[in-house]
């Protein structure tokens, strides 16, 4: 019997799929509730190192580019993009930062927003006389790039909204995550490889054996 707590706090409806996988086992599911909020964390830094070394690259060649820090005031953006960033500043005037420095609103700005920097559109504009260089180690299109980069926002954000990912291919997720790296800092990302917990973490998911069956254990 699980403390009643559980119900309180989690909700029935939320824990109600958990219970589902294992045909109503409480404490098969709380388990594998738990590991579910360990594996997000670790997947925390990974994720961090990810947006922070996007954002900088991409900032770094739009500001040599055009030659200013507040390179969006003149590039050729989207309504989308500038709506994002009215936000940011907006958001960041709330704070009480009535003069928003470049540096304040590039990190104000989303990860989602750095990838839809590399959306089709900007092929002319940014991608080939600027963004690409943000990517010195890697040599495919930018739509598969692109790609790889979304999947990776949509992981953020099921992450940080508390949302399942058990029944992701997280071992996949985090080779995707080291790759991608690569693609933007090499050095970050064998520094990932060898101090990260994800692989860890995949290991001890509870109710199975990595690499029996289990395919966040696949690599």
């Amino acid at each position: 019997m699980l403390p009643s707590w559980i119900e309180r706090t989690v909700s029935a409806p939320r824990f109600a799929p958990y219970l589902g996988m294992f045909r109503g086992d409480g404490a098969a599911a709380w388990e594998l509730y738990r590991w579910n909020i360990q594996v997000s964390a670790a997947f925390y830094g990974p994720l961090h190192w990810l947006e922070i070394s996007l954002r900088n690259a991409e900032h770094d060649q739009l500001r040599a580019h055009y030659r200013r820090a507040d390179w969006w005031q003149v590039a050729p953006l989207r309504p989308s993009q500038r709506r994002r960033i009215d936000k940011a500043m907006d958001d960041l005037r709330d704070k009480g930062d009535h003069d928003p420095s470049a540096d304040a609103v590039v990190a104000e700005l989303s990860f989602g927003f750095w990838v839809s920097l590399l959306n089709r559109t900007y092929d002319r504009h940014l991608w080939v006389p600027a963004l690409h260089r943000s990517f010195p180690c890697y040599s495919g299109s930018r739509e598969t790039l692109r790609d790889s980069l979304q999947a990776m926002v949509f992981l953020r954000n099921r992450i940080m909204h508390h949302e399942p990912i058990h029944h992701r291919h997280l071992a996949a997720d985090h080779t995707k995550i080291c790759r991608l790296l690569g693609y933007l800092e090499p050095e970050v990302a064998r520094w990932l490889r060898i101090h990260d917990e994800v692989s860890f973490v995949l290991a001890q998911r509870p109710g199975r054996t990595a690499g029996k069956g289990d395919p966040a254990a696949a690599g």
